[in-house]
């Protein structure tokens, strides 16, 4: 029964928890709860409705013990140049990323396309709303759900309902650019999308610091959650680029990940001196404007390669 639908109930879980671990401990429960439950469905309405109801009340419990999720910029101004001794934030819920395959699920005629809805810049706007207003904007927006249907989803009236979902239109539209980057790379032909990655990845593994500017916008930011720190502007990122990825890092490989429904590649580390595999070390969401990279988000982790299917090493 639940099988055909396991993917879109879990992106929808991401959507409103910014983790896909939090995704894969809210689907669990949300199942449990619907098993013990089951009794009460009765066939009556929609399976998937009656699913979504469970893992949407699911998801809103865990928003209201756990917070939300934060990217770098949310928690303080840009640095100006390299920090040297920047340590991971453990005390920090950090949004993380998600495979593009799991975003499943969408209705159609809704305004966010399936991979616009899994976007960092939309996942990360989510963060900024109360639960009720995430729930109403995904539900109406993303899955096609009307408002009273989503009133009874949320236990509330329809116009508790619109109110949330005028709320969360502001204050996503000011927090998400435009266009989006579904948007933003078709504009772009399959040529010039693998030479962006192509271009990006032989920059660091060559230590090639003219080709990365040439790759970047005025204005680009890199951050890499769980560091606290990140870069705005050229001059900035390229201090941060020169000191560590194209410096003192190592040696790199890479290889092209579906991420966010946006340009991503993996990359793999060997320290100086090391003359091993090259480990696990980033999934790089690449945010694109024309066809200059205009932000760079490394998720740095070994623990997120295996939800993208790769493995924890690549040979020399």
């Amino acid at each position: 029964m639940v099988a055909p639908l396991r993917g879109e109930l879990h992106a929808h879980c991401y959507r409103m928890l910014g983790s896909a671990h939090d995704a894969d401990d809210a689907l669990q429960e949300a199942l449990v709860r619907a098993w013990r439950g089951l009794d009460r469905f009765e066939g009556r309405g929609s399976l998937r409705s009656w699913l979504y109801t469970v893992a949407t009340r699911t998801c809103l419990d865990i928003v209201e013990h756990r917070g939300r999720r934060a990217l770098p910029i949310d928690l303080g101004p840009s640095s100006e140049r390299a920090i040297v001794d920047d340590a991971p934030r453990t005390d920090v819920a950090w949004l993380g990323p998600y495979p593009s395959d799991g975003a499943v699920g969408m209705a159609p005629g809704a305004r966010y396309e399936q991979r616009e809805s899994i976007e960092l810049a939309f996942v990360a706007a989510m963060q900024h709303l109360p639960g009720n207003q995430r729930a109403a904007l995904l539900l109406f927006e993303v899955l096609g759900f009307s408002v009273a249907e989503i009133a009874a989803i949320m236990d509330t009236s329809t116009a508790s309902v619109n109110s949330a979902l005028q709320r969360a239109r502001s204050t996503v539209a000011d927090r998400v650019p435009a266009p989006s980057q579904l948007r933003a790379l078709r504009k772009l032909d399959d040529a010039d999308l693998r030479r962006i990655v192509t271009e990006f990845s032989s920059a660091l593994e060559r230590g090639d610091a003219d080709a990365l500017v040439a790759l970047l916008t005025a204005d680009v930011t890199w951050s890499m959650p769980p560091l606290p720190s990140w870069y705005r502007g050229l001059e900035a990122t390229m201090d941060f680029a020169l000191r560590w990825p194209l410096g003192s890092c190592g040696s790199w490989r890479h290889a092209p990940v579906s991420a966010n429904g946006q340009l991503s590649v993996a990359s793999y580390l060997r320290r100086p001196g090391d003359e091993g595999p090259f480990g696990a070390w980033s999934i790089n969401v690449l945010t694109v404007r024309g066809d200059r990279i205009a932000d760079i988000t490394s998720f740095l982790g070994a623990e997120h390669f295996a939800r993208f299917g790769l493995p924890p090493a690549v040979g020399p």
